[in-house]
């Protein structure tokens, strides 16, 4: 028997993965996109951009895609050294040109060898997502000389982050259903094995919801907070993602909602 608060769940997540989600969230960005890599390189971009404002993540990173004159894949692979002078000046937030400049190196070394970035993530079928994105990590400042500036924009579990930008990238790549919102392209990496993205709406909701009993906010809590969605449904936990997100975002429940009249007993 589904407690109430599966139900409740639930019918968020089909209230908030439908494809009206898409044009005020980061993931528009993707979706400009036809191209596997395109919307891998892109995808990325928009979740490691994705501080602050919906509104201004897009706007940044639209910009970026006009500065990769409109076909990220291609000013990768083909670039001359003359054309990085147009990422020159890029910056949103802590990230700026240096950054950027070596995030254009590591997909142009990535794609010379594999023709997905999942490769960059996968290292084994029996793998945790917790190995994978440590793996990442390392494989991703492998290049000589990388600026110690940029470390700090690519997170991982053994910073005991929540890696909650890797995590809604691999949401996005991975997970797929009949409403489109995520792409689904990647195979190797299971839904099941998905770690829910826990930013500030998501948490604050969880706690709530009593989802989340851990004190601190790190890469245990969103393993813990993904245990219990996994007790909803253990093949595809991270769907929740829409549900805790939209609740706090759309409907505020992290400011002061009154949970006292609901019933999830």
């Amino acid at each position: 028997m589904l407690s109430n608060l599966q139900l409740f769940l639930d019918a968020k997540v089909i209230q908030y993965n439908q494809p009206n989600f898409i044009e005020n969230d980061p993931i528009v960005i993707p979706h400009q996109f036809q191209k596997r890599q395109d919307i891998e390189i892109m995808g990325f971009f928009a979740a490691v951009l994705a501080w602050g404002q919906r509104k201004t993540i897009i706007h940044k990173c639209q910009e970026l895609i006009e500065r990769m004159d409109n076909s990220p894949f291609d000013f990768i692979q083909n670039h001359q050294e003359i054309d990085l002078k147009a990422l020159l000046g890029f910056k949103h937030r802590t990230f700026n040109d240096t950054d950027l400049l070596y995030f254009i190196s590591f997909f142009r070394q990535h794609y010379q060898h594999y023709n997905s970035l999942e490769d960059a993530f996968f290292i084994g079928i029996n793998s945790s997502t917790e190995e994978m994105l440590n793996h990442f990590r390392n494989y991703f400042f492998s290049l000589p000389d990388f600026p110690r500036r940029t470390v700090k924009h690519v997170s991982s579990p053994q910073q005991k982050s929540t890696c909650k930008r890797l995590n809604m990238f691999l949401r996005w790549m991975v997970r797929k259903d009949q409403n489109g919102v995520d792409f689904g392209i990647w195979q190797k990496i299971k839904p099941a094995n998905l770690i829910c993205p826990c930013d500030l709406h998501v948490d604050r909701v969880a706690r709530k919801l009593k989802l989340i009993t851990r004190k601190q906010t790190d890469w245990q809590t969103a393993l813990e907070l993904t245990a219990k969605l996994r007790g909803f449904d253990p093949q595809d936990p991270a769907k929740y993602d829409f549900a805790l997100f939209g609740l706090g975002i759309e409907e505020r429940w992290g400011e002061g909602f009154d949970l006292t009249k609901m019933d999830f007993d």
